[in-house]
């Protein structure tokens, strides 16, 4: 298996505080960790490039785009919502992180890798057709499936998302779209606050009560994602990857562990596997405690190398 790992330093200098728990240092988190344990070194690296224009308005319509780029600030922050900042370079990181799911979509429908991970900021979920907010500017796990679908024939695209927040971006873009399944595991109720009792026959909700463990988890993913993923067939898998239902995660209070996303992650090769000819892409999304953003990046990787979980 060729795992592609790609990022951007372009990544780093959206910067929305001091405060601010969506910060650069979860990259260099995750990137130390992986170093440390010689998984880095695995993976095929590459660059992502800025997603363009007639990528981003597949899902976002030009005015949204419009409007992101006329909020963005000569220096210092401008403040979408109570969550969501601008500084300078927000616009071209969140062009960047778009466009690091487009060319991960590419480079396994070419054949240069079977699964890739998009190591990138600022997260996408959250980000609805016309809404940016929840720390989130464009929907990059949207922007890769439309490409997947416009570029690549892509007929049956699954987008697997076990963030602890509910994916209300990704849902407000494919809402009864015929070629997209969406699986969300998610705390309930919590934020978003919309979306959370789905009326689309597409979109597979798992809510999980505050305290849920791994095990209830494991349970709860296999009860209701794998009857819609069989049914369906996706012939290419998506991963919006949040790490912040760990159990040390300051956002949430699930009670996840690292091994309970390395376990998720072979779940999503396995439909890859058997309907997909093994295409895969992930991009991150959550995770605001470094150490355990570390360790379940790495359990993430390790699973899409092949690799058995180490604790």
């Amino acid at each position: 298996m060729i795992t592609s790992y790609i990022t951007h330093p372009r990544c780093h200098d959206h910067f929305m505080g001091p405060e601010h728990p969506e910060s650069p240092q979860r990259l260099d988190a995750i990137r130390a960790r992986l170093s440390l344990s010689g998984v880095l070194q695995q993976t095929m690296q590459s660059e992502a490039k800025p997603a363009t224009a007639e990528q981003i308005e597949r899902v976002h319509p030009a005015r949204h785009l419009a409007s992101l780029d006329r909020c963005v600030p000569e220096e210092g922050l401008t403040m979408l919502d109570g969550d969501t900042l601008m500084n300078p370079a927000s616009m071209e990181a969140a062009r960047v992180a778009a466009g690091a799911v487009v060319r991960g979509v590419d480079q396994v429908y070419r054949g240069q890798a079977d699964n890739v991970f998009c190591a990138v900021r600022p997260p996408g979920h959250h980000a609805e057709a016309s809404d940016a907010m929840g720390f989130c500017f464009l929907n990059n796990i949207a922007v890769g499936a439309a490409h997947a679908i416009a570029q690549h024939g892509a007929e049956r695209v699954a987008i697997l998302d076990f963030d602890v927040h509910q994916c209300n971006g990704t849902v407000d873009i494919f809402k009864d779209h015929p070629n997209v399944l969406v699986c969300s595991s998610f705390q309930y109720p919590f934020y978003p606050w919309r979306y959370l009792r789905s009326q689309w026959h597409n979109i597979i909700d798992t809510p999980l009560p505050a305290g849920t463990d791994g095990p209830a988890f494991r349970r709860a993913v296999e009860d209701d994602w794998l009857p819609a993923l069989h049914a369906f067939k996706p012939d290419l898998v998506l991963v919006s990857a949040g790490f912040d239902a760990h159990r040390c995660d300051p956002m949430a209070d699930l009670c996840l562990e690292a091994d309970d996303f390395h376990w998720v992650t072979q779940l999503a090769l396995d439909i890859a596997a058997l309907y997909a000819d093994n295409r895969l892409v992930s991009v991150l999304e959550g995770g605001y405690d470094m150490e355990a953003l570390g360790r379940c990046a790495e359990a993430h990787v390790s699973a899409l190398l092949g690799l058995p979980f180490e604790d």
